[in-house]
């Protein structure tokens, strides 16, 4: 079938962000209450997540400067719970592939899967804590604060998440998802507040990213402001989040799902999908979106294929991607499996999106509002057919690009994403020899 024609639109609104990040990661250690507890020859565990942040290597490495600058001993600890198939070569391997290795910071990496009780909860739960943080003199995070794709609540992705589930390693993970929402939303503070008082935890660094995947903003939060700062910054994250400027699409192209854009693979704030069991919708259910297709699962995943059930249709090369491994390990952990169902897969990329288009819901052609995008994180820069143009022309802040076009397929059938997006993630990776 014929596909309709699509032009670019960027939004161009501008963004807050850090101009030297290395410098302002000093800066935001140096000048912390936190600082003033760090004594010379103290061991100090740095916890570090399974996230792609922005920056995440220069980051770390300007943190353990700090701290050795204070006359610490740092080493880093894995803070991801069940991810990497809840294994330390898994949770070595996700470290090293965002630069988190001995060789890039010149500090050791445990990434043991070894927790230890160190308390219980007010739910009557037991608490668990990473054994080589709690033999630490003390304990700080790297993480980044950014609005759950899973929930609402006062804190959602952040520094407390990553001290509970993170450095609860596979035992604290399972233990809040067994609860569904509920464990994340209610139970994951008074976990913390267990935490806070029986480990050696100092306090974390607090990461947030403005639309275009750039630090916007680096505070270290001390452990005894963690429940009164971090809801703020919060709010402030969710104020950055990068969003589709339309309220209702027929068709939406995702090229690509994954670990690295979002915990949900797709996320969840950008579709409008929240695809949980008996929680059927976000408050704010926009863009609505009749059929949603990806195309792809980012090789920066290492075969976890969590989320592509929030597409309704997707290619056969995406679902052999999937290692059952780190995929079954984080959804079964998880205890969201909703999101994980596979979807309507196809032998090419046209096809599949023909599909889309034919099952939208809208048969003229020329009236489908169809947008591609290539992931959840990076939605800055648009693909939209001609009835999009009108509505892109009416929001503050976003700009059309050149003139329209055919979508462009490569002879197999493969639509060529690189060409679309040069600047997103996957065309970096093709820049520089990746698949």
């Amino acid at each position: 079938m014929n596909l309709p024609p699509v032009q670019l639109i960027r939004q161009t609104a501008p963004q807050p962000s850090v101009a030297d990040v290395r410098a302002e990661t000093l800066r935001a250690w140096r000048e912390s209450k936190l600082a003033t507890r760090i004594k010379p020859g103290m061991k100090i565990a740095v916890g570090c997540g399974s996230r792609g942040i922005k920056n995440f290597q220069l980051i770390t490495q300007a943190t353990i400067a700090a701290l050795k600058e204070l006359g610490a001993e740092p080493f880093v600890v894995a803070a991801m719970g069940s991810h990497g198939g809840a294994t330390p070569d898994g949770q070595r391997s996700l470290l090293a592939h965002y630069g988190i290795d001995e060789a890039s910071l010149g500090v050791k990496v445990v990434t043991d899967m070894d927790a230890v009780q160190v308390g219980v909860n007010s739910w009557g739960e037991p608490v668990w804590f990473d054994k080589n943080a709690l033999a630490a003199d003390g304990v700080v995070t790297v993480s980044r604060v950014k609005p759950h794709t899973d929930f609402r609540g006062d804190f959602e992705s952040g520094i407390l998440k990553m001290l509970v589930i993170g450095l609860g390693k596979r035992h604290g993970a399972d233990q809040h998802h067994r609860y569904g929402v509920r464990g994340l939303k209610e139970m994951m503070p008074e976990t913390a507040k267990v935490l806070v008082e029986k480990t050696p935890f100092l306090g974390g660094l607090a990461i947030l990213e403005n639309a275009r995947e750039q630090t916007a903003r680096l505070e270290v939060v001390d452990s005894s402001d963690l429940f009164a700062r971090e809801p703020v910054l919060l709010k402030e994250a969710f104020s950055l989040l990068g969003r589709i400027p339309f309220k209702q699409l027929d068709v939406l192209i995702v090229g690509e799902c994954g670990k690295n854009y979002s915990g949900a693979g797709i996320d969840p704030n950008v579709v409008g999908r929240l695809l949980i069991e008996a929680h059927p919708h976000l408050e704010t259910n926009d863009p609505a979106i009749t059929r949603l297709a990806c195309l792809d699962i980012s090789p920066d995943s290492d075969g976890n294929g969590t989320g592509i059930g929030i597409a309704d249709l997707t290619t056969n090369r995406a679902l052999k991607s999937i290692w059952s491994r780190p995929f079954e390990m984080n959804n079964l952990t998880a205890r969201f499996l909703w999101r994980s169902k596979l979807p309507f897969a196809f032998g090419t990329d046209r096809e599949c999106i023909e599909t889309a288009v034919d099952t939208c819901w809208q048969p003229k052609l020329d009236r489908v509002r169809l947008a591609v995008v290539p992931n959840t994180l990076e939605v800055f820069d648009l693909w939209v057919t001609a009835p999009l143009l009108e509505d892109a022309k009416k929001v503050p802040g976003v700009e059309l690009i050149g003139g329209m076009r055919e979508l462009p397929f490569d002879t197999l059938g493969g639509l060529k994403q690189e060409e679309l997006f040069p600047d997103s993630i996957r065309g970096r990776r093709k820049a520089k020899g990746g698949h």
